[in-house]
């Protein structure tokens, strides 16, 4: 039973891990060294001859004029070859070096030769005179009659992989004896007390918080460690009771008409499908902090903060996805009024201007004339927050410029709203995706920024209630959103 636990240990697992994948590395280069280099050093010779042979051809086109034998020396010195040129009663017009005469001769006897490859009236061969004399011949017909022979001798190559294999198992066998003493290191530092803080952890995972760590008088790391263990653990509780309420409330809500049957099961549905990544970060970062890969106290804080906004994060999901179902099945009665489009998307800059200062991004936008709409201006002023907010995140700089562009723009009946920002187009299998709920191209990134994926959606929901256009075109350096908005009757 002991063996069995030494087996499921962390410096085991450790160890392990570390050892595979080194083993699997050298594995894999050794097998690439066997079956790779000597082929694709074949490959890059019988490139260069074929090329050089083309070369060549040219040169005695006469399209344009060479000083043709000092052309052929360049030839043959710069890429370390032999150039045989014959004419059609096989007198010779250019020889490099005798010894290449010598090799084409000696192909009527018994030498190991094979074709590589044919082209229109080029053949290219491997000879081998004996194990230390192998090279390429090519030899091609010009456009003027001449026979063109190339020689590119080929250095022995089989030695060099076994150097090369002998080194990398070398290599393997230090880094394995490296892993073994890191992962022992690691994992003998910590004892009792991270095993009753990763009992504790394993219960917050399945959102049990009845245990608390036990701090005793001591106030070293693993005291301070389990302190803030239960301080997070009061704070997921107080959150995971508030996210239950909010689902009780919806559940009520649901019961209340038939067709909200639906909405509760396709809110449960992404609830759970979205739950799964905080929930995972909280776990992820609650066993970082039992293992104790950060030793100093503002890492472990840092730990702690992470998990606790991730919980608020999970609420304020709640919420939207909460507003979001309710105007996708317009269970939201809209206050229209008539009011200054313009002063609104001002206000929104000026409630943005702090991050916009720090990504200093560039802000255009004409405010000099009033642009009357009539619309519910709370759920607008969402519409223009989403959209701004959007850009500010992913502006970026193209050539030399990083700016966003708000304009409007009249159309019969309407008013169009356009939010412009430099940065990346979108590809076009996201264009339709983008406006769905929990959709985001970069799902990293939008999560580092605090995202939810749900504003675009809200977007669509309050333009379908208007039966208003929306949507958005990628430009050679940006992309632009716009909405339709009516105007004052």
């Amino acid at each position: 039973m002991k063996v069995i636990e030494n087996f499921k240990s962390v410096r085991f697992r450790l160890f392990a891990t570390l050892c595979i994948s080194v083993f699997l590395i050298i594995v894999c280069l050794i097998i690439v060294n066997n079956v790779v280099l000597e082929g694709f050093y074949l490959y890059s010779k019988s490139r260069t001859a074929a090329e050089l042979c083309d070369d060549i051809n040219d040169y005695y086109n006469g399209v344009i004029q060479y000083d043709i034998n000092q052309r052929l020396e360049e030839q043959a010195r710069k890429n370390n070859i032999d150039i045989l040129i014959l004419d059609g009663n096989y007198d010779v017009i250019y020889c490099s070096d005798l010894d290449i005469i010598n090799s084409i001769n000696s192909l009527n006897y018994n030498l190991r030769t094979r074709i590589i490859f044919t082209r229109e009236n080029m053949v290219l061969q491997s000879v081998e005179e004996n194990r230390s004399n192998k090279y390429l011949l090519l030899s091609a017909s010009l456009d003027n009659g001449y026979m063109a022979y190339i020689k590119i001798q080929v250095q022995p190559i089989k030695e060099t992989v076994k150097i090369s294999n002998n080194l990398l198992i070398i290599i393997g066998i230090l880094m394995i004896i490296i892993a073994a003493v890191i992962a022992s290191v690691i994992a003998n530092k910590f004892t009792k007390p991270i095993l009753q803080l990763n009992k504790i952890t394993k219960k917050m995972a399945n959102l049990d918080f009845s245990s608390r760590y036990r701090i005793s008088d001591t106030e070293d790391e693993i005291n301070m460690l389990g302190r803030n263990i239960n301080e997070m653990s009061d704070k997921l509780e107080v959150t995971i009771k508030q996210l239950r309420q909010n689902n009780t409330e919806l559940e009520q809500d649901i019961e209340e008409k038939s067709k909200i049957d639906e909405m509760r099961r396709q809110f449960i549905s992404d609830v759970s499908h979205e739950l799964k990544t905080p929930i995972a970060l909280i776990q992820g970062y609650a066993e970082g902090l039992i293992e104790n890969v950060n030793t100093d106290e503002e890492s472990r804080k840092f730990y702690a903060e992470v998990i606790l906004d991730e919980s608020n994060k999970m609420d304020e999901m709640v919420k939207r996805l909460l507003e979001l179902m309710k105007l996708e099945y317009q269970e939201r009665k809209f206050n229209d009024t008539n009011f200054d489009l313009t002063e609104l998307i001002k206000e929104e800059i000026r409630r943005q201007t702090v991050i916009i200062k720090e990504k200093s991004i560039n802000i255009e936008f004409d405010d000099s004339k009033k642009v009357m709409v009539c619309a519910d201006q709370e759920y607008i002023e969402q519409v223009v927050n989403n959209y701004l907010t959007n850009a500010i995140k992913h502006a970026e700089e193209k050539n030399g410029i990083k700016k966003i562009i708000i304009r409007t723009e009249e159309k019969e009946e309407k008013i169009r709203l356009y939010v412009y920002n430099t940065g990346e187009k979108i590809p076009e299998e996201y264009i339709n995706k983008i406006w769905g709920r929990f959709y985001k191209v970069d799902s990293s990134r939008n999560r580092n920024q605090g995202g939810t994926g749900i504003g675009l959606a809200l977007v669509k929901a309050i333009m379908n209630n208007y039966n208003n256009k929306y949507g958005l075109r990628n430009y050679e350096d940006g992309v632009e959103f716009y909405c339709d908005l009516n105007k004052p009757e």
